[in-house]
């Protein structure tokens, strides 16, 4: 099949490459509609690796994706053809200790699109377990269901956060997953976020999602704003989605004693962690990997309306173009959030 494949650092190529699936009993065939492009799937592209998972033969990109039934396995209840779904790119070991504990998002043998050695989905269908596959509610499309999985991230980390109707939440970050985590904050029941980056058109598009304060740290004091908006208290909730070793140092500024912050971003190297600063606040620290049991929340919360990932969509691009699209996100402008790239009919 054709497909968008990474050869090795900085080589893409759109080709036919085999790839051989067999539809089992608990199966469907998706036909492809939507991809978005993951930062993962930017940085694989540019270095050839993530941590301990390096790129050793070519494989083929993307894992936030929509589609359509198209086949099904002789067990499978719930999904018939023609249903449009969404499909969670990790599949688990169901008899690892992890999976068992219902932390399957932990469990080290799970099979997770577009992480080396295992094949993404920028190409024509893909064969998945109806497990892990999502029926979208009729007033989604096809593009706002291939964000489920980065609002995924977003909902695990609010989760994590044990979030308490009223709170305050700083998120650091507007990119993509720092927008979605914002998002499900104020799903969760936080009164406000202030958002933090450093590019202004992010911020402003944000800000007309709902009661977001945002914050240019270019000319404005996060800290002072903070304080500012909670009488001096600071905020319940400190989110960390940039990733940025600088930004993940100062994470207990704003804080409020008894707070909690949740590291969300991925730091390319460890950061210097300030142990007093979260003692004298008794900071409670909590760290996601990925998610576990959030898709059919996550896309409840899109159907009701209660969250609308719409505007985050900002670019799109054919698939005959995808090495084009991969080149635009990698130098991705501050006007830009989310390239999704469209299958062919």
């Amino acid at each position: 099949m054709k497909a968008l494949v990474l050869e090795r650092k900085d080589c893409l190529a759109i080709r036919d490459i085999p790839v051989d699936e067999t539809l089992g009993p608990r199966d469907v065939r998706v036909k492809l509609h939507s991809v978005g492009i993951c930062g993962s799937d930017v940085h694989y592209y540019q270095h050839g690796s993530i941590g301990p998972f390096v790129v050793k033969a070519p494989m083929i990109l993307g894992h936030e994706a929509s589609g359509t039934v198209i086949e099904t396995g002789a067990k499978v209840a719930g999904l018939k053809i023609g249903d449009r779904v969404c499909m969670e790119p990790g599949i688990p070991d169901p008899t690892s200790r992890p999976s068992r504990l219902g932390m399957y998002n932990l469990d080290p043998a799970v099979r997770f699109w577009a992480t080396p050695p295992i094949h993404g989905i920028l190409r024509p269908s893909v064969v998945h377990p109806a497990d892990f596959t999502f029926k979208i509610p009729p007033s989604v499309s096809f593009a706002e269901a291939a964000m489920v999985e980065p609002l995924a991230v977003g909902m695990h980390a609010a989760t994590k956060a044990r979030i308490k109707p009223g709170d305050v939440a700083v998120v650091l970050g507007a990119g993509t997953i720092g927008v979605v985590t914002a998002l499900s904050a104020l799903a969760g029941g936080c009164s406000r976020v202030i958002l933090c980056d450093v590019q202004q058109p992010k911020l402003d598009l944000a800000a007309g999602l709902g009661p977001i304060t945002t914050v240019n740290a270019k000319d404005q004091n996060l800290q002072k704003t903070v304080a500012e908006l909670t009488d001096g208290w600071g905020a319940d909730v400190v989110f960390e989605c940039t990733g940025n070793e600088k930004a993940a140092a100062s994470v207990f500024g704003p804080l409020c004693p008894g707070g909690v912050v949740v590291l969300v971003g991925m730091p390319a190297q460890p950061i210097p962690y300030d142990v007093v600063a979260a003692q004298i606040k008794e900071a409670r620290v909590e760290h996601i990997f990925r998610y576990a049991h959030v898709f059919p929340r996550a896309l409840a919360l899109m159907g009701s309306g209660k969250i609308n990932l719409k505007p985050l969509i900002t670019d799109r691009f054919p698939f005959a173009k995808s090495v084009e699209a991969f080149n635009f996100a990698c130098k991705m402008p501050p006007t830009s959030v989310k390239a999704m790239i469209e299958m062919p009919e």
